[in-house]
C-alpha cells in the first residue's frame, strides 16, 4: 500500500488509535511503558476539540489503559475488543467460557514457569505470552499458544503481534469494535480514521477502508492501510496539528 502521509488531520473526523507502537513507544515489558504529561494533553485537546470522538483501542485492558491515563477515562476498547468502554460510559464484555479459560490458565502458567525471559501476562479474559526480552524463545511461544487451543476450543483463537503470541476468545476484534463506536454519538455519521502499527491492527485498517476512512500505518511492514507515518514521534506531530487547526 501506500507510503504516502496521511492528510491533515481534521477535527471532524472519528478518531482511533492503538496504544503501544503507536501512541507510546515500546518497553520490555507492558508495565514498564511510561507516559509522559504531554501525550496526555494532547490526547485531552483532541478529545474536547472533536467533541469526543476519540477512543483508544488496545490489547491492553481497560483497566490498564486507564492507569496509564488516569485521568482522562475517555472510549476504549480493551484486549482487542473484548471489552469496551462506550462513548457514554459503561463497559461492555464480550461473553467468554470461563470453565475452559480456567482450564487454559493452569496449562499455560505451567509452561512458562523456568523459561526466563518469556512473560506471561494474563488480561483476565485472554493470555499473552511476550518473548521481545528473550527473541530466542518466539517459536517455543508460538507452539505454546498453539497448544493450548486445544483445551481452550473452538470459541478461542490465536492472535500474533510484535513479540507476542496472544490466546484469546475468537469473534472480536479492533474493526468489530471501531464499528460498535461508528453506531454511537459523537462518532457516529464522521470520517473514521484509525492509525495502529501491528498485526492486531489490520482489522481495523480493513474496516476503516470499507468505511471510506483514512487507515494510518505506523512503521514499516505489510499492511492494508492507506496511509504510513514512520514512528510514534511522527504520530504526535501529526495530531498536533489538529489542535493547530483549532
Amino acid at each position: 500500500m501506500s507510503r504516502r502521509k496521511p492528510p491533515q488531520p481534521k477535527l471532524e473526523w472519528a478518531y482511533f488509535f492503538d496504544l503501544d507502537g503507536t501512541l507510546i513507544d515500546f518497553a520490555d515489558t507492558p508495565s514498564a511503558v511510561r507516559i509522559n504529561a504531554d501525550l496526555r494533553l494532547l490526547l485531552q485537546r483532541l478529545y474536547r476539540a472533536t467533541g469526543g470522538a476519540v477512543a483508544l483501542m488496545s490489547g491492553r485492558p481497560i483497566a490498564d489503559i486507564d492507569r496509564l491515563f488516569p485521568r482522562a477515562p475517555i472510549p476504549a476498547a480493551g484486549q482487542h475488543g473484548l471489552e469496551r468502554r462506550r462513548a457514554r460510559g459503561g463497559i461492555a464484555r464480550h461473553a467468554i467460557p470461563r470453565a475452559r479459560l480456567q482450564r487454559v490458565r493452569r496449562r499455560i502458567t505451567a509452561a512458562v514457569q523456568g523459561r526466563a525471559g518469556l512473560l506471561l501476562e494474563d488480561k483476565g479474559s485472554s493470555f499473552a505470552l511476550h518473548y521481545r526480552r528473550a527473541p530466542r524463545l518466539a517459536s517455543y511461544a508460538h507452539r505454546l499458544a498453539r497448544s493450548m487451543l486445544a483445551a481452550a476450543g473452538r470459541q478461542f483463537c490465536i492472535q500474533r503481534g510484535k513479540y507476542v503470541v496472544e490466546l484469546r476468545p475468537a469473534g472480536k476484534d479492533k474493526g468489530a469494535a471501531i464499528l460498535e463506536f461508528m453506531h454511537e454519538p459523537p462518532f457516529r455519521g464522521r470520517t473514521a480514521v484509525f492509525v495502529g502499527d501491528d498485526a492486531t491492527d489490520e482489522f481495523g485498517f480493513a474496516t476503516v477502508n470499507r468505511l471510506g476512512g483514512h487507515s494510518v500505518k505506523v512503521g514499516r511492514g505489510s499492511t492494508v492501510a492507506r496511509w504510513r507515518l514512520p514512528h510514534v514521534r511522527a504520530v504526535r506531530e501529526w495530531l498536533a496539528r489538529a489542535g493547530a487547526r483549532r
